[in-house]
C-alpha cells in the first residue's frame, strides 16, 4: 500500500473535523475519478465511502487524523474489493452469490454467534463485498463487512468509538 492508487501522503496537518476529512478524501478520490459520499468520524480515524460519477459505491478509505494520510481502508476494501482492491478482477468476473439482504442476515447471525447485543443495519454493496453499520439501541456503534462470494464476515476493529457522520 505504498503509493499508487492505494495511498496518498498527508501534509502533516492534523485532521480534526468531518469537513477537513472530506477535503482529504476529495483529494484522494479525484485521483481515481471518484466522488466522496458518507464521511464518518471515529476516535481512531475518519472513514469515507467513495462513489463512481454515476453514484455507485466504489470503495472505502481512511483518513489519518494525525497527519492527513489517506488510503484505501485495510481489510475488506483492500482484500475483497474486486475493482479497487489489491487483487482487482473487474465486475465481469465478480461472483456475487450473496445479496445485500443476505449479507445483513449473515452479519446479524455472526453478531449473535459472538454473543453480541448489536444489530446489523442495512448492507451497502461494494464490488465484491457489502459493508454495514452495527447498531446499539438503534445508534451506530461500528462497522463490519461480508464477502459477497463466500459470506465471510470481517469486523472493522480499527475504527474505535463512533463519533459523527456527514453525508453529501
Amino acid at each position: 500500500m505504498m503509493g499508487g492508487h492505494y495511498w496518498q501522503r498527508g501534509d502533516g496537518t492534523p485532521v480534526k473535523t468531518l469537513d477537513q476529512a472530506r477535503q482529504r478524501a476529495d483529494a484522494f478520490a479525484n485521483r481515481l475519478d471518484l466522488r466522496v459520499g458518507e464521511v464518518m468520524q471515529f476516535s481512531k480515524n475518519f472513514y469515507a465511502e467513495l462513489k463512481t460519477p454515476s453514484g455507485t459505491l466504489a470503495t472505502e478509505i481512511l483518513v489519518d487524523p494525525a497527519d492527513g494520510d489517506t488510503g484505501i481502508e485495510y481489510g475488506p476494501a483492500m482484500m475483497w474489493n474486486t475493482d479497487y482492491g489489491m487483487h482487482p478482477r473487474g465486475q465481469s468476473q465478480t461472483q456475487t452469490r450473496i445479496s445485500p439482504d443476505q449479507a445483513q442476515d449473515r452479519a446479524q447471525q455472526w453478531l449473535s454467534d459472538q454473543g453480541s447485543k448489536l444489530t446489523a443495519d442495512e448492507a451497502e454493496a461494494f464490488p465484491g463485498y457489502c459493508t454495514l453499520h452495527t447498531l446499539r439501541s438503534g445508534k451506530i456503534n461500528g462497522m463490519l463487512s461480508v464477502n459477497a462470494s463466500t459470506g465471510a464476515v470481517w469486523d472493522h476493529t480499527w475504527h474505535g468509538t463512533y463519533i459523527a457522520t456527514s453525508e453529501h
